[in-house]
């Protein structure tokens, strides 16, 4: 069943610019209908969302409110995606990492892990495997905040079961909430950070929390939900926040990643669009499934109270109010093929089977024969599949040839395990055991009938909440003219009122369109100063490249470089230019005894090895010597002089050869 993507606002309160400034407050909020006022020149605007939290609003009652039903959610096997969106300094990441010195402030990521511990430790019967990731889009470039090298960049890929995914992200498995705070505060101190004008400690780069949450039930089925937690760099404009160099760079990567993420969603809400543009920007492919796609998601839209940021303001409020139409079709996702708790349970029940007293040990030829012929045919199914895939699909070969790699080396481990069983140790297949029991959590609070009370009612309260806020806007927006009416008087005053409504409505109407065209035109001021920025830069980066390749060698292929345009290919899930491979053409000498002879010089005879080249000039030195000696003494002076220039002439040629084809090494003693 489809359901709207939910959206709710939260305000902050004014900050220590903001007050320097003398700003005044130009939001208002009424809690109860979930509306937002927003004040300005003109007539007030009113945007409703599902939730709506004021100044004075604490991060415990957003999550109870909201975020509690989608982690529940996500406990029973849903997809859920939580993400901040506003301009910087707004209190994005304020929202979703919190503060921890005050227990009401503690922010959505680390109430998740509170959750999701206490959920588990309270339902019995079923095994639970935690496990998390963590990674951060900067300048466009996928990076792992929790790898060893958090400066590599990652490939984004797409499979047909487990869908869009980062190849070689790292995963970390979690027994309890301090474990996932650990991770979380690590890849929060390597996300790239930099002082703006509007923030000191403004975020440049989108980053992705993401936990995994497997649960096995009794009956052996599998359900796997997945909570992306993100917190997106803020919406800036240049002029405000005075970004330059690679403040500059970074501001560019993420107002198009967040334009990319806008066209997304107006093209979602629109519906009468065939493509959905998902690949304009890495953040738009990973959140391809959280719009549109089997995920719950959540919006929490922040904004500044302050009249010094309205356009901001307006323009957040604005991109929320289209998000929250967005339809998505979430469904449980029952015994995934890429479950790592189905790997570590086949895992336990073969390391049980060894040590079980009697037991034949599993070394023996038949049944390795027969694990190896049944890796062998799923391999080699595999690999018809993809052969399949890749030829009606068109691919490239060298895609293909990756993939058959990857494909080969995850065969390759599965054989070298079946063969490590043949001498594996009982001490290590118990301490192997015993580390992949601990792995599972569950159950531990299952007797706290206290403990699930409380987590029932918190859900209760959420419905509630919600209830009321939908039968609010119900009699809010009644209408008087189905009423009944003791008089036509009564009903030509409530008609009356509702032209008057109306009339105002349009006039609001008509000076949002006012607003909108000017806000297209602040946009595209701030797009066209970013193109000729750019613009500068490509010039300048071509002057470099002009005088650069005057030094080049007509030798290395890239002294072409029409050549090299033609040639080189646009990867789009790389992002990027795949270029031909430099190369350098050596020159071809003339053979050594066609020049001795006299003969005719054949442009295509082979170059010689350096070895070869120094061996020649050297025999050349000894002849030029011999004969010097021998006209000096038996011809006179002059025919001595002539034959001795013609001589070192020919060496000199021989020499420029040899330093033409070796790209000016000295090759003379």
């Amino acid at each position: 069943m489809a359901e709207s993507v939910r959206v709710i606002c939260r305000c902050r309160p004014l900050n220590s610019r903001e007050l320097s400034l003398k700003s005044k407050t130009c939001v208002q909020m009424d809690q109860q209908l979930g509306q937002v006022i927003l004040e300005g020149d003109g007539p007030p605007k009113q945007f409703t969302f599902d939730g709506v939290y004021y100044i004075d609003a604490t991060a415990e009652q957003i999550y109870n409110d909201i975020v509690y039903p989608l982690v529940e959610s996500v406990i029973e096997g849903y997809n859920g995606t939580v993400f901040a969106y506003g301009q910087t300094g707004s209190g994005k990441t304020y929202s979703m990492q919190g503060d921890d010195s005050l227990p009401a402030q503690k922010g959505i990521i680390p109430r998740t892990f509170e959750h999701i511990f206490e959920a588990t430790a309270t339902t019995d019967n079923t095994k639970f495997l935690v496990h998390v990731s963590y990674l951060e889009i900067y300048n466009e470039e996928v990076r792992d905040l929790l790898g060893k090298d958090r400066m590599q960049k990652l490939e984004i890929k797409e499979h047909s079961e487990k869908g869009v995914y980062v190849a070689g992200l790292s995963m970390h498995v979690c027994h309890d909430y301090n474990a996932c705070r650990e991770l979380m505060k690590q890849g929060f101190d390597n996300r790239h950070v930099g002082a703006t004008l509007m923030n000191k400690d403004s975020s440049r780069s989108h980053s992705i929390f993401t936990v995994y949450v497997e649960a096995m039930l009794n009956n052996g089925s599998i359900r796997m939900g997945k909570l992306h937690l993100v917190d997106l760099a803020g919406s800036e404009r240049q002029a405000k926040t005075g970004a330059t160099g690679d403040r500059f760079k970074e501001a560019t990567k993420i107002n198009l990643s967040l334009s990319a993420l806008g066209n997304v969603i107006s093209a979602l809400v629109d519906g009468k669009s065939k493509h959905i543009p998902y690949r304009d920007s890495k953040l738009t492919r990973l959140l391809q499934d959280s719009l549109g796609g089997n995920t719950k998601t959540i919006m929490v839209a922040c904004i500044s109270p302050s009249d010094n940021n309205y356009d901001e303001t307006l323009s957040t409020l604005r991109y929320a109010n289209r998000a929250k139409n967005i339809k998505n079709k979430p469904r449980i996702n029952e015994d995934p093929k890429d479950a790592l708790l189905r790997e570590y349970q086949e895992e336990i029940q073969r390391l049980k089977t060894m040590l079980q007293p009697g037991a034949a040990m599993r070394g023996d030829s038949q049944t390795l024969q027969a694990e190896h012929e049944r890796l062998k045919a799923e391999f080699e199914s595999a690999l018809s599949e993809l052969r399949a895939q890749y030829q009606n699909e068109q691919k490239s070969k060298a895609k293909l040839q990756e993939e058959y790699l990857l494909l080969k080396e995850e065969y390759d481990r599965a054989v070298e395990a079946v063969e490590n069983e043949k001498n594996i140790d009982p001490g290590e297949a118990q301490k192997r055991l015993q580390l992949l029991e601990k792995q599972f959590v569950g159950g531990e609070q299952a007797n706290n009938e206290a403990l699930k009370k409380e987590r029932q009612q918190k859900m209760k309260d959420a419905e509630k909440k919600m209830q009321r806020l939908a039968a609010a806007l119900n009699v809010h927006a009644d209408d008087p003219l189905l009423h009944v009416y003791n008089s036509t008087q009564e009903k030509l005053e409530a008609v009356t009122a509702l032209y008057d409504k109306q009339k105002r409505q349009v006039k609001l109407l008509e000076s949002e369109i006012e607003d909108l065209h000017g806000e297209f035109e602040l946009d595209r001021l701030d797009y066209l100063e970013t193109i000729r920025k750019q613009d500068r830069q490509i010039k300048l980066l071509e002057q470099i490249l002009d005088k650069v390749q005057l030094t080049l060698k007509k030798d290395c292929n890239y002294h072409n470089l029409d050549k090299i345009k033609r040639d080189a290919l646009w990867n789009e899930d790389q992002g990027k230019w795949i270029l031909p491979e430099l190369t350098l053409t050596r020159t071809m000498l003339p053979n050594a005894n066609l020049v001795t002879s006299g003969g005719p010089v054949d442009s295509q005879s082979p170059c010689q090895d350096v070895s070869d080249d120094v061996s020649k000039l050297r025999d050349w030195r000894k002849v030029r010597r011999r004969t010097l000696r021998t006209v000096i003494s038996n011809s006179s002076t002059k025919i001595a002089l002539s034959t001795s220039i013609k001589l070192i002439g020919t060496e000199r040629s021989m020499v420029a050869i040899v330093l033409l084809c070796r790209g000016n090494r000295t090759l003379m003693d």
